[in-house]
């Protein structure tokens, strides 16, 4: 059964037994834009143990909020009781929370998109706070007073960015001005709840206006001074004729196909030294940026409390970001350890996006594909031709020195220079003799 249809149930279920029952929520917007909907929640005067006892299978997740979830043919359905919400101590969670009415329910949610309800049974809208106006207007607006409303969960002021840019809405001018005067009081929302919106923002539609309208609302010095710090920063026009470091990051975002989240944030974060390397010599340059870059990198994703996996993936992503322009001049074997990193189709798509937001020169970005797409998977990364084990075999003493062996016959190996165990182990033996000497 089609996860609608589930959901259809649960409300005629409810509804049968005397309860009212509502779809509520982003489901609702979505079926006024006629959007797929990942999700139905259904909103009710049924109490959490109403609901529990109704249906089979369910578990709460909520019950201060009166949030159950009910369990249908494998699909989970937010079922949760009218409430109303009072005093926000800590910037995100209501202190006080009270069963109430359906407008009252809709009057204490976020936008008024979000805000709409729906009897599929009927077939009837129920809309309060005008959220059908203002979606075919194309405005986020907050339902009721913007102050309260953001004072309320401080994230919702990334969260309207984020629905802006999925629907390329504007916000309303008084949601605009309150979210500004309120940006500086974004740090009380934790780094993981902060991470997961800005995910969202870059990896879904239009990220290059999603950084431009944290710009413009200033959120974006509070959660991601260092990006703040591009605008402004000067580059050579013969390279960068698009404009100065941030301009170049937003055309570079607006160029991304259905990014992954560490590709995003590489091509977001892969200028990111800039700033700081800046010199007008002979001509402006930004030496080592990259490595500056890194390491700033390094802490942007532990303020984000990004996962080790991710960190290392984006860092690197930053570190390597030039690597490309050299290329063709690199030696077979660092070609191919590049080609043997599992990051690199993120780098190769990095790369390609960064040429197109610059000169628009795609030569160095042709040459690496063709050659990664020449060379086999066995000629990128095969299997090692002697291990730590065999030079211990051979007498050699196990130590510091083993990882420069084994590193330098990888090289001779991935060069086709050293093709059998046997030359391998005559190669070792030179290196070993080389550094006792």
């Amino acid at each position: 059964m089609p996860i609608k249809q589930n959901a259809i149930e649960i409300v005629k279920t409810l509804q049968d037994k005397g309860f009212d029952a509502l779809f509520a929520g982003g489901c609702v917007r979505d079926m006024i834009m006629r959007r797929e909907s990942a999700d139905y929640d259904i909103a009710t005067n049924a109490l959490p143990h109403d609901v529990m006892n109704l249906f089979k299978k369910t578990f709460s997740v909520g019950t201060q909020y009166g949030v159950v979830v009910v369990v249908k043919d494998g699909h989970n359905f937010e079922v949760a009781t009218f409430r109303t919400e009072k005093s926000y101590s800590d910037g995100r969670h209501p202190d006080y929370v009270s069963f109430s009415t359906a407008e009252e329910d809709v009057r204490r949610r976020d936008f008024t998109i979000n805000g709409l309800l729906y009897d599929p049974v009927k077939k009837e809208m129920l809309d309060y706070v005008g959220g059908r106006d203002d979606i075919a207007a194309g405005i986020i607006r907050t339902i009721g007073d913007p102050v309260e409303r953001l004072t309320e969960d401080k994230l919702r002021m990334i969260r309207a960015v984020r629905f802006a840019c999925r629907f390329n809405f504007h916000i309303h001018e008084e949601t605009r001005q309150a979210i500004i005067n309120l940006a500086p009081q974004i740090h009380v929302v934790s780094a993981e709840r902060i991470r997961e919106e800005l995910q969202k923002i870059i990896t879904g539609p239009n990220p290059h206006l999603g950084i431009q309208l944290l710009d413009e609302l200033c959120l974006l010095r509070e959660i991601l001074p260092e990006v703040s710090e591009m605008k402004g920063v000067r580059q050579p026009e013969n390279f960068h004729p698009e404009g100065d470091v941030f301009t170049h990051t937003l055309l570079c975002l607006s160029k991304m196909e259905n990014p992954s989240w560490t590709l995003a944030m590489g091509v977001l974060l892969h200028d990111i030294g800039k700033p700081r390397t800046f010199q007008e010599l002979d001509r402006i340059r930004f030496n080592l940026h990259e490595k500056v870059g890194a390491d700033i990198t390094a802490k942007i994703c532990n303020r984000l409390k990004t996962s080790n996996a991710d960190k290392e993936r984006i860092i690197w992503l930053v570190l390597k970001h030039l690597c490309f322009k050299d290329a063709k001049k690199m030696r077979l074997n660092k070609l191919k350890r590049l080609f043997a990193h599992e990051a690199y189709k993120e780098l190769e798509e990095l790369c390609r996006i960064d040429a197109l937001a610059s000169s628009g020169d795609l030569s160095d970005y042709y040459f690496c594909r063709e050659m990664f797409e020449k060379l086999s998977k066995e000629e990128v990364k095969p299997k090692p031709l002697i291990t730590g084990h065999d030079l211990i075999a051979i007498g050699l003493t196990p130590g510091p020195a083993f990882k420069h062996i084994l590193t330098k016959i990888e090289d001779e190996q991935l060069d086709g220079n050293i093709t059998t165990k046997e030359e391998a182990l005559k190669k070792a033996q030179e290196l070993a003799c080389a550094d006792a000497g």
